[in-house]
């Protein structure tokens, strides 16, 4: 295939998603959900007009997405979701960085040592970039995925990626602080929304709920997390840095000390958030169960910025040397 593969395949979703937007005069987002669908399915599936149909069948032919590596459709798709995402804000869709989604896979696979199948769910699983982007780094060693989201532009979006990717994921297009049909995974990993949640009644199933008033959203995931987590599974999730400081923190800190052992906070490079205000961590924590015991020690670091190789050699090789006195 022709050198830089991402731009190819980028080339084909974009010139599939200009010529449905502009026949069916819908948004650019909306329209490269259906060119994703389209081009797995090589057929078109919603009505256009004589002229873009015969264009969008010669742009089916040409494009080979079965020839085409995971990870470079993961990220052609990223570049056309953040072209569509730039004329129309929106405060929950926002994608997680490409550096956090590989740093979390680094993770799971350091965690997970050389489990094979494992399973993995993401409750705010939005357009998908965070999930495949570490079941693309796990490679072989994964088992069915699930992903949950109430946003059904963003999931129609993870679905014809998950398909032209090749990977096996069930879908949940719900609110996903609502009971979910589906078994405990080993593996749980999220950025979740950050903010309030508005409906009070389904909060008041969560024993992490505020007192009164509106409970924190991400309180409330961390909370559905654990409830989808196997025994002695892990989670991996990017919490704001105030997590632990806020006026509900009392309510979690108790919850997570007697449902799980906290094994690190990683502190994310200040560099990537736009305001400090906004900074993040990742939070591993492993749910109780047989044979599960609390760390000597948690692991707390500040992770260097991503651009600076020798200093995230430094810390990996921190991190090693932690998970072998730790898990070994």
């Amino acid at each position: 295939m022709q050198t830089n593969q991402v731009e190819v395949i980028y080339e084909w979703l974009d010139n599939g998603t200009k010529m449905i937007a502009d026949d069916r005069q819908i948004p650019y987002i909306e329209a490269l959900a259906e060119a994703g669908e389209a081009f797995f399915l090589r057929e078109i599936h919603h009505p256009l007009s004589d002229s873009a149909t015969q264009k969008m069948k010669d742009l089916i032919d040409k494009a080979h997405f079965s020839e085409c590596n995971h990870e470079s459709i993961r990220k052609a798709f990223q570049l056309a979701i953040l072209k569509g995402l730039k004329n129309v804000a929106h405060p929950n869709r926002q994608m997680t960085p490409d550096t956090i989604g590989v740093f979390i896979g680094y993770l799971v696979e350091k965690f997970m040592g050389h489990k094979k199948g494992i399973t993995l769910f993401d409750p705010a699983v939005g357009t998908g970039n965070l999930l495949f982007a570490v079941l693309n780094q796990l490679g072989e060693s994964t088992g069915k995925a699930f992903g949950s989201d109430i946003d059904d532009v963003l999931l129609k979006l993870a679905y014809g990626q998950a398909n032209l990717q090749q990977k096996e994921v069930e879908f949940f297009n719900q609110d996903s602080l609502q009971p979910i049909f589906m078994d405990p995974v080993d593996v749980v990993i999220s950025d979740f929304p950050v903010g309030y949640y508005p409906d009070d009644e389904n909060a008041k199933r969560f024993h992490v709920k505020a007192d009164e008033g509106h409970s924190f959203a991400h309180h409330l995931f961390i909370e559905q997390s654990l409830q989808y987590t196997k025994p002695g599974g892990y989670l991996f999730l990017v919490i704001p840095n105030h997590l632990f400081e806020s006026s509900q923190s009392e309510q979690l800190k108790l919850f997570l000390k007697e449902n799980t052992y906290i094994n690190a906070v990683l502190q994310l490079p200040l560099s990537i958030f736009k305001d400090k205000e906004n900074a993040k961590s990742i939070l591993v924590m492993q749910k109780h169960g047989e044979k599960v015991k609390a760390p000597n020690q948690v692991l707390l670091a500040e992770l260097p910025s991503f651009s600076k190789q020798q200093a995230m050699l430094e810390m990996t090789v921190k991190i090693d040397h932690w998970y072998k006195q730790e898990k070994n």
